[in-house]
């Protein structure tokens, strides 16, 4: 059987964009979709014992969430199996259930606006961010256009082991949907502090220096995707903001860590802040090996 497609519910409003996202990259990839909720694991209060009407509550909120899942997937057909979990964290078990079923990826919403009554407090999508074993990828909430109907996939693009996992994956997508991928590139602006310290020719000759290593390494990338339809761009700006922005594309990919600006190093910071701001989909790929 093939590996599935995890997507992680809560019951927050961003559920409804992370199934309809999960629906469609499993659909693409031929794929199982597994629909998740995780909710805390019994605790002992002391000698032992265990609260088991709290725990009997926490589970009819956990099915309550499921329920609310299979309503909003009806009618859709597909391989779809529904399951409960009991962990320390929502995003530890989803990350031991994404082992235990090899995933091919987990979705989740962006959990910018949580629910009301929510089972773990804190972002699901950011602590999975920090270690998952697949790939992760978070839906915004109130997405406008459906995935699979602006026909082009992005890919933030460096040429680092991050952004050529993140290149493959994206290819692999388009390669299944025919859709052709883009990938950029962020140029910061020039820094106004740097030709005070270095001269404006230094500061003007390096940023030229970056756009040229960054329009030649783009190249090479769109040529190894090989019969995938591809072509790149280079932005200049505040790389989450430019790539936030991005409204045309079905699913943007990205590295887990190492994408940055040139001379604005930006250690891991730029996918965590990139999927609390983003208007399409985002996928962060880990990097392989």
């Amino acid at each position: 059987m093939n590996a599935p497609v995890i997507v992680g519910v809560d019951g927050g409003p961003s559920a409804e964009d992370a199934l309809v996202f999960g629906r469609w990259a499993a659909m693409t990839l031929d794929a199982p979709l597994v629909v998740a909720v995780v909710h805390p694991a019994p605790s002992a209060i002391g000698s032992g014992r265990v609260d088991a009407e709290w725990v009997a509550d926490r589970h009819r909120a956990a099915e309550a969430v499921l329920d609310q899942a299979r309503a909003i997937l009806a009618g859709n057909g597909g391989d779809v199996t529904y399951r409960v979990v009991a962990s320390t964290s929502a995003a530890h078990g989803l990350h031991d259930l994404a082992e235990e079923t090899a995933a091919e990826a987990i979705v989740v919403g962006s959990g910018r606006s949580g629910p009301k009554h929510r089972l773990f407090a804190g972002s699901t999508a950011e602590r999975l961010l920090a270690g998952s074993v697949c790939p992760v990828a978070v839906a915004p909430a109130a997405m406008e256009t459906p995935p699979g109907t602006l026909g082009r996939i992005g890919v933030a693009y460096v040429d680092t082991p991050d952004g050529r996992a993140a290149l493959a994956m994206a290819a692999r997508l388009a390669a299944r949907t025919g859709s052709p991928l883009r990938l950029y590139t962020v140029v910061a602006e020039a820094d106004a502090s740097l030709p005070f310290l270095v001269g404006p020719d230094a500061e003007h000759a390096f940023q030229d220096t970056a756009r040229e290593t960054f329009e030649l390494s783009l190249s090479r990338a769109v040529e190894s995707v090989g019969a995938v339809a591809a072509d790149w761009e280079v932005r200049t700006g505040d790389v989450v903001e430019s790539l936030a922005d991005l409204d045309d594309v079905d699913v943007l990919f990205c590295g887990s860590r190492g994408y940055g600006p040139a001379r604005r190093v930006l250690l891991g910071g730029v996918s965590a802040r990139l999927v609390r701001r983003a208007r399409r989909p985002v996928v962060v790929v880990p990097r392989s090996g």
